[in-house]
């Protein structure tokens, strides 16, 4: 299994079809808590999704398009951190996450999406990294804030939520201006 070693206590792995149900019963955990800034989170009604899922992420991974990985906290599995498609030919990719309820405010999304910018520009050569987060969802905001990201501006209405369309906030880093 893929996996980086961000710290003693935190790592970030691929996913294999082995962990769809542990996957999907951290989802329904934290289906409230999700659902307030996530879209996808009412179309994954069954450990199937969850699966489906895995197994599109190792798809992406294969075909050298970035990877989406597990948040492995002290080898409890508590959210999801990776890369969108890389953009190969712009050297850009964006970078996604959630993390459950109960391991908010620890800084683990954090040093997480650290790592991953930190390996965009160093392992990968990228030249640009993208976070984009829901206007109003302050916590997720606040990463691209502490790594030193330029809010670029807002996607009006950019996203469908449920019944409404949210604002979407564009944070971008340069390599140039990653100091890592």
């Amino acid at each position: 299994m893929f996996c980086l070693t961000v710290d003693d206590d935190l790592k970030l792995c691929l996913l294999e079809e082995r962990h769809a149900a542990a996957l999907f019963e951290l989802v329904d955990k934290n289906r409230r808590h999700l659902r307030q800034w996530l879209p996808w989170v009412d179309l994954t009604t069954a450990v199937d999704d969850s699966q489906a899922f895995i197994q599109s992420a190792l798809q992406q991974f294969a075909n050298n398009e970035g990877f989406q990985t597990a948040l492995f906290y002290q080898g409890q599995l508590v959210g999801m951190v990776g890369y969108h498609p890389i953009d190969w030919p712009n050297r850009s990719v964006e970078i996604g996450y959630w993390i459950a309820a109960d391991f908010q405010g620890r800084g683990l999304v954090t040093r997480a999406s650290y790592f991953l910018v930190d390996y965009a520009f160093n392992q990968l050569e990228l030249n640009r990294v993208v976070i984009r987060c829901a206007e109003g969802n302050s916590r997720s905001a606040v990463i691209p804030k502490r790594l030193g990201f330029i809010q670029e501006g807002v996607f009006r209405q950019h996203q469908a939520h449920y019944n409404q369309f949210v604002d979407l906030i564009v944070f971008s880093m340069l390599a140039e201006e990653w100091a890592g």
